[in-house]
Order: structure tokens, then sequence, then C-alpha cells
């Protein structure tokens, strides 16, 4: 919407009073910028938090308007995620060069050159190595606000203004703070949101503002009314919030309206966007206390484990080193300086550790890199860092999402069962048929029994019982506003699109538009249907009871606008439907089928209501709603006196489509030995089925549901529980594995590990990272992290290996903050490196076997975990092995012609020299030969059996 357009709406503020607009006395003020529309306080203030300590996290009262009123002040909405200052950029790029011993080691022998008793070489011999070193690739994106004033510069998205109860206005626009939602331009009173980045699900919310102001008359009401938040403290659950509104009277009169969010309705967190709608929110939590920054981790350094064995290597040489330096100085008698002779002993000894050994490494991760990126079987792949690709041969878990990941988030409607008849996608056109005679007659049809009525019946409901939403395209009049005036609503099929919470619900009325039954408007109130001949059907929304976690159902109450019939709609999993609808022989066989064929099913059951059992029913769920304690449970109780002896409609099923390949992909894994771990914020149900359908949990294994668990003394009792299970695949949300990582951390995390696969929901960015850090932290194991989302930014960071595709919810900081943990490493190019770096480095050329036999056989990859089997194992001897052998030679031959002032060749022509060359080589590479015999007489790769 344009900023016109809002102008000329009936609640445009130019038609308000001078005196209601200003509000001078509050200190209110309108701003218009970068198509935001700012209803904030004044700025004298704006240095407030600057050197402010960290304090404990507290719930707050935020006064609409009147931050004086708050009894605290809380932090500004500026957020920075830059890993480096002016200040730390070079302390910080030292130390994490030099916490190497290997590095560290070749600074301190280059700084023992600048003693002249020490000196043994040349300066740049030592120093340029050092000298030369990697680029960093150091993410130095800043946020920055200030406060718009004259002489000041308003930057970064206006930001600067969302300070704690500010009033702000947006419209198709991020979300810069969390915010509660008090009012929109809308008749509905509702807007949808993207949460792609914050929850990884790229379906659209609704959000209902608070009743109290959105029945304001004029939009300028909200500046006069005295009214508050209460809201918790700052916590990282996106999916829970306990708050209030409160209006206070002329006569201190307190009314408080409870904001829910049992399906988010009246909350709008940072980083989501405002998709369709004009919203009005009041600023209730700011900057690193929103739930997107608190969801958010440091990336930390990544460092491969070839690197990390290689300084354990190096400390061992230094050991030797040392050794080697005591005894020539024993063997001297210490006579003299015998400590300067010793520290000139581990100096010319120094080459036992070579610097040549650095470059080499490096050089052939970038090789690696430059190889994955040119591999035609993965085009578009991108390398961001050269420092770990090597980890990709060594992965030992991998944890994934889901949305956008394993599957397409895309549902198609498979199949209705009716008890005695079942239809499918080649079935469909004999409902569609059905529901065309049932609406061509002049009333319902009156046969209870036939399977035509049984069809309308079954097809209604699924028309009605949802919270979907039909959002058409905007049609811009004069003024530039979105027209939603009914009667010139577009209702064509090309222009509709259905927006709702879940994408199941949107295949499921997706599925009624093409058998005949269109849902073609929605608000709060009402919803209409279009049938097969065009006509209209209103039905009136009663009630509507939202799905949870607890209830696994949802249902709604509705009223037929011509009859007058109130019906209760009900549809949900099987597990809560099963109890609820009338005694049946079919309903548990055939569910067990869908699931079988990969099948999301919903049960959907029905009841009929008088105007006396409605009304008794309404004031007994007004009644517990008003209730002070215990509400939740009062207001379920009386949900559960309708959910009796319902009946039963029929039985949905509906295919969540996979991504290309990702069934045999997760059984090649498998086979691999690589355990994987899907770890996603979507339902329990949804989660569960889609691992069976991936076949991430194979056909013949068990799942093991951990029930949900509170208190210590319920996790100990279900972790019993899941001790006695085998060969069994774990099935857990995010609130259960809080508690059971709270008292039995070392336990649970040991149970897992023992598990073929496990599925993690309803889980947090943050909970998606420390699930990865427990792995590493317990288990010793290398593990990669993939996602395609915002949401999973964290796991990915906090993995030894993160790897970002391109899906629906992909954003281009995926990416980005995958490449930000390390280019770290010198880039020590030695003298000695010239010489010796050629045939090293054309080992990257090796291959044990040929790519078609490593997919043929996945289980050879178990071998690449063992650093013995990769360090010994030269099997292909590529062409370019040998030109480098020759490379490497001629670069020394052509040295002792041009470089004869640093050669003394009359003794390297000598047979003394010949032979003490061909000695130490010998003697150093003895070693290596004898393993390499021995490995392969009593522990040969696997491999060798296909080869030999």
């Amino acid at each position: 919407m344009s900023e016109e357009g809002f102008e000329n709406d009936e609640s445009d503020y130019h038609t308000l009073p001078r005196a209601r607009i200003s509000q001078r006395k509050r200190g209110l003020e309108w701003f218009i910028c970068g198509g935001w529309k700012f209803l904030c306080t004044s700025c004298s203030d704006w240095l407030i938090n600057i050197c402010r300590r960290k304090k404990e996290l507290k719930a707050r009262t935020v006064w609409l308007g009147c931050p004086e009123k708050c009894e605290e002040k809380y932090p500004k909405n500026a957020i920075k995620n830059q890993k480096y200052n002016i200040f730390t950029f070079i302390p910080g790029v030292l130390y994490e060069q030099f916490k190497f011993f290997l590095n560290l080691y070749f600074l301190i022998v280059s700084c023992s050159q600048f003693v002249p008793a020490l000196k043994i070489g040349y300066l740049y011999t030592y120093w340029a190595p050092l000298l030369m070193c990697k680029k960093n690739l150091i993410n130095l994106h800043q946020i920055s606000f200030t406060e718009y004033g004259t002489k000041k510069m308003l930057k970064s998205n206006c930001s600067g203004y969302c300070r704690w109860s500010c009033l702000i206005m947006l419209f198709n626009q991020r979300i810069p703070s969390d915010m509660v939602f008090l009012r929109t331009s809308e008749k509905t009173g509702s807007c949808f949101i993207r949460t792609d980045q914050l929850d990884g699900e790229t379906d659209w919310k609704l959000k209902v503002a608070v009743s109290c102001t959105q029945r304001l008359p004029a939009l300028g009401d909200l500046f006069s009314i005295n009214a508050y938040v209460y809201a918790q403290k700052p916590q990282l659950d996106i999916h829970s919030f306990e708050g209030t509104f409160t209006r206070v009277s002329n006569v201190n009169k307190y009314i408080s309206i409870p904001l829910f969010l049992a399906l988010q309705e009246n909350t709008l967190w940072a980083s989501t966007v405002v998709a369709s709608g004009t919203v009005i929110g009041v600023v209730i939590y700011t900057g690193k206390e929103t739930r997107s920054v608190m969801n958010t981790s440091n990336p930390k350094n990544k460092v491969g484990l070839l690197d990390l064995e290689l300084n354990q290597l190096t400390k061992a040489l230094f050991l030797a080193l040392v050794a080697l330096s005591v005894v020539m100085v024993t063997l001297q008698g210490f006579v003299g300086p015998w400590y300067r002779n010793l520290f000139r002993f581990l100096l010319l000894f120094s080459y036992i550790i070579p610097i040549s050994l650095r470059v080499n490494l490096d050089m052939g991760k970038a090789a690696y890199g430059w190889m994955i990126m040119k591999d035609d079987n993965i085009p578009g792949t991108v390398v961001r860092t050269s420092t770990i690709p090597e980890e990709l041969g060594r992965l030992v878990y991998l944890l994934t999402d889901k949305t956008g990941t394993l599957t397409q988030n895309e549902m198609i409607f498979k199949r209705l069962h009716l008890g005695t008849v079942s239809y499918g996608t080649d079935t469909m056109d004999e409902i569609q048929s059905h529901i065309i005679n049932s609406y061509s007659q002049s009333s319902a049809p009156k046969v209870r029994k036939s399977v035509s009525s049984r069809i309308h019946e079954a097809v209604k409901a699924i028309a009605l019982c949802h919270n979907v939403t039909p959002v058409y395209e905007s049609r811009a009049g004069v003024s530039g506003e979105t027209e939603y005036a009914e009667v010139d609503q577009d209702f064509s099929d090309e222009n509709r699109a259905y927006q709702a919470s879940s994408p199941d619900e949107v295949a499921l009325v997706q599925w009624t538009e093409s058998v005949g039954l269109t849902l073609v408007n929605r608000d709060l109130t009402s919803m209409q249907l279009k049938t097969p001949g065009g006509h209209i059907l209103t039905y009136y929304i009663l009630q509507i009871f939202p799905f949870t976690s607890e209830s696994k159902r949802m249902g709604i109450i509705v009223r037929d606008e011509s009859s007058g019939e109130i019906t209760f709609y009900m549809k949900g999993a099987d597990v809560a439907m099963s109890t609820i609808v009338q005694y049946n022989d079919w309903l548990e066989e055939e569910c067990g089928n869908m699931a079988r064929e990969g099948l999301r099913t919903l049960v959907v059951a029905k009841k009929s209501l008088t105007e006396e059992q409605y009304q008794d029913f309404e004031s007994r769920y007004n009644q517990a709603k008003l209730s002070i304690h215990d509400r939740n449970l009062k207001v379920a109780a009386v949900v559960e006196s309708l959910e009796r002896e319902m009946e039963l409609l029929c039985l949905t099923g509906v295919e969540d489509q996979l991504q290309a390949d990702v069934r045999p992909t997760l059984e090649m894994l498998r086979n691999a030995g690589i355990k994987i771990w899907m770890l996603t914020g979507d339902k329990l149900e949804t989660a569960t089925c889609i691992a069976k359908s991936s076949h991430l949990v194979s056909r013949t294994q068990d799942i093991h549901i951990f029930r949900p668990v509170t208190t210590r003394g319920e996790a100990h009792l279900e972790l019993n529980a899941f001790r006695r299970k085998h060969d069994c695949a774990l099935v857990i949300s995010g609130d259960s594995l809080e508690v059971c990582l709270k008292y039995y951390e070392h336990e649970f995390v040991e149970l897992a590990c023992q598990c073929p696969a496990v599925v993690c929901c309803r889980c947090s960015p943050t909970q998606k990272a420390h699930i990865v850090k427990l792995l590493q932290h317990h288990t010793g194991k290398r593990t990669c992290a993939i996602g395609d989302g915002g949401n999973d930014v964290s796991m990915i960071q906090a993995a030894d290996c993160g790897i970002g595709i391109e899906g629906k919810a992909v954003f281009s900081s995926v990416f980005y903050f995958a490449s930000v943990p390390l280019y770290q490493g010198f880039l020590m190019v030695g003298y000695a490196t010239i010489y010796t770096m050629f045939p090293v480095f054309s080992l990257v050329l090796d291959q044990d076997v040929k790519p078609e036999m490593a997919l043929l056989y996945p289980e050879l990859y178990k071998d690449l975990t063992k650093l013995l089997m990769v360090a010994l194992t030269i099997r292909t001897w590529h062409w370019l092995m040998v030109v480098a052998e020759f490379l490497s030679l001629g670069c020394y031959v052509a040295s002792l012609a041009f470089l004869n002032e640093y050669f003394d060749v009359a003794f390297i022509t000598t047979v003394t020299f010949l032979w003490k060359v061909s000695a130490i080589t010998v003697v150093s590479c003895l070693p290596l030969y004898i393993l390499k015999y021995l490995k392969r007489k009593f522990s040969p790769p696997s491999y060798s059996k296909l080869t030999s």
C-alpha cells in the first residue's frame, strides 16, 4: 500500500484534530521514512544504554507511546553482527593464527633471528613465509542506527526509531522489533506475515489485532487511550508468549485482555515480514532482546580435523627436536654458554618440522575446493572456504533441516477414504461428478446413507474446517490503495491464492476447489463457498479452536446462513480422533495403510448442534476464558464436552513432495556409516511422517516417540522406557529435549547416539546449534549441517562443515554466514617449498577407487575416517605426479646454475654427499614403508577386495 493510499483511508490522520495528533504532552510525533510511518517519542535520551551493564532479563510493562513511564530503560534497537572492530581486528587475527602450535613455533624461530648470537641464516628466509598470509574473510558488516534529526543522517532502514513503547506502522516491510499487533487498516482486523527467516516455514501466518484497539472508531484514538502491555521477560522460545493488554479508563477502571500465542495471533516477531495488509504495533522488545537475535549464535572459527592432527604431530616432532638438541649439548659436556648452544641446536634442527608442510596442506585444500566447484555431477556448487573441504570425507553425523531441504514444502492431496470406498488421484473425477449432482438439486441430498451424500458431507467439512484465507491480487484504485469491498473483488480462479499457517490445509482447500467447492472469501466472522453452479454459500464462524501439539486437532463451529443449522466440524490426527468419533472398524487399519504409503493423514468428523446446545456451550466457554486460575485447563474441558460421539466423515491423505533423489541419497549416506539427524521447527506429526516417507527411518525400524516431559521425574521415567528399545529411531520435541538436557545430558546423548536416526521437532535455531555442539562434545566426531533458510544459520555455523542449499526460504545470508567461520592460517611459502612442494602436492590427484565404484559401494567411506589409512595408502600414480617429480628436480638443478653463491657445488658433487643423501632418504622413508606394508598385510582397506 502506498503512503497516499493510506492517507485516503477513513482513519486518515490529517482529518484528526491537531491536539489529538500531536499529543505534545506525551511527546508523540509523526515520521515518514522509507515506506514506514513512525509514531515515536522524543529523542532526547538517545544515548541511553550506551554504557549500560548487562542486566538480568525481566518482565516489563510497556505503556503505549510513553517510554518515560517504563520502569527500566531497555536496549536500543541496534544489532551488530560484525566479528571484529577497529580495536579487536589485529589482536583477534593474530590470536587466530598463532593459537596453533605449528604457527607459533615458526614465529618464535623467526623472532630468534633478530638476536645476533642466534642468527644462523638470512632473515627473509624466515620472515617471508610469515608475511605472506592468506586473506581473511571477515564479516565487517554492521547495522548502525541513529536518531532522526536535522544534523544526523538516518541509516539502515530507519530502525533507530524502534524503541520500546513506540507505535509503528508497517506495510509490506520487514518487522524491525518484537511487537504486539494492535490495529490494521483492513476491515478484517488481520494480516499475513512471512516467518521463513525465523522458523524456516515458507507459509504465511495469520495475525489478528487486539480486539479492543481494532474496534476503535479512528486511528487517532490509539494516541488518546491510556493503555499498556504487560510482557514476560525476553526468552528464546518463538512459539510461546505470555502477556496482557490493559486499557485504563477515565474512572481508573481496568479492562484486561489476554494476548494469545496459540496461533501466534497477537505478536509480530522481528525478522518476519508483513506480507499483506497494514499493521500498527507497539514495540515490546528491541535489539538483543528480540526473539530473532536471542536465537542467533556467534560464529566460531572452524578448524579441520587434519589441522588439529597436524598440530599434535608438530608437538611430537618438537619434543623429539628438543631431545635431540639436549643430546647434542650433553655430548659437548655442557661447556661454555650451553643454553645458547641448546637454542642454536634447536634452530639448526628446526627443519625436522618442515615449513613447506603448511603450504602443501593449504594448497591441497584449495585444490580440493576447486575440484568440487568444477564437478559436473554437482553443478552450481560454490566452495566458500578453502580450509575445511577435506572434512567432507570424514563426517560421522549429518544434521539436516526438513522444510525446503528434504521436502519441497508442496502438498498434494492423494487419497479420500470413506470407510467403504477409497478415492485416489485417478478417481477424483467421480468425486467431482457427485459434488456437481448434489448441488444441482434444489437442496442437499436427503438420503444419508448414499455414497453421494457422504461425499457431499465430507467435501463440505474439508472446505469449512481450516484456517485458510483466500488472498486476491491487489487492484489499485485512483488513490492507490487496495480495494477489498466484496462487490469489487474479483473471484476469478486465476486471481486467487490461498494462505495458511500449514501447507496441509492449503492442499485440502485446493483439492475441494478442484472437485467443485471453492473457498472464495473469509474474514474473522464468516466465510463464503462457491458451488459448481456459481452460487455463493455463506457460513458464519461462531467459534474456532486452533490446532495445538497437545490436542493434535482443530475444530470450528459454523452456522449456515440459509438454513440456520449449527455444525461443529473437527479434524486431527488419528491418535486423537479415534476416541472422539463413533465406533468403527476401519479407521485404524486405513490410517496404517496410508502411513506406509508416506501420506499424512487427517480424520474429519462433525456434530450437529441445536440452538440451545450451542448457547449453553458458549456460556460455559466464555466463563472459562475469563478464569484467572487454570484457564487453559478449564477451556479445554469445556471444548472436550462437545467432542463426544462425533460422526466420522472421512479420512484424508496428503503427500509432502520430497526433493529429488532424497530417498536414495539418505540410504546411501546411511550405508556409508553416516548417522542422520533431522532438526526441524515443524510439528511432531509432520516430522514423523517425513522421516518415514524420506526413508530417514527404514521400513524395518520402529520409531519411539518421546512423550512430553516437564519435570526431572518424568524425564527419568521416559529415558528408562527408551533405554529398553533396541535399533529404534527417536522422535523428540524441543521442549522435552530441553528438560532431558537439563537433568540427564550425558545419558540422553549416549542413548540418542545409539539410534540409527533421530528426529527433533519444534526446534528453535538456538536448539539446533546446541544439538550440534552436544554431538561434538560428547562424541568427538565430525559433524555436518545442511539447511536452506535463515533459521539454519546457527546450526551451519556450529557444525564442523556447513552446507547451504537453495530452496524456497533461501537468502544470500545463508551462504554468506556459512563462509564466515574460517580463512585462516598463514601461507608459509618457505625456501625449501620450491623444491619439495610439487611432488607432495601432486598427491591430491591420488584415487583409491573410481568415483563410480565409491557410489556403488558407499560402505567404503568408513575407511576415510581413519587417518592412518589416508596417510599410508597411495594407489594411483597420475601422470602429473611424475611431471611434478621432474619439475622439482629441475628447479633444484636450475638453482645450482643461477644461485651458485648459495651452494657448495664441489661438495654436492662428491660421493660423500650423495651417500649422505641416500642414507637420509632410506632412514627417513624406511618407517613409512614398514607401516604401509604392515597395514596392507594385517588391515587392508575395504576396497582392496574389489580391486584385487
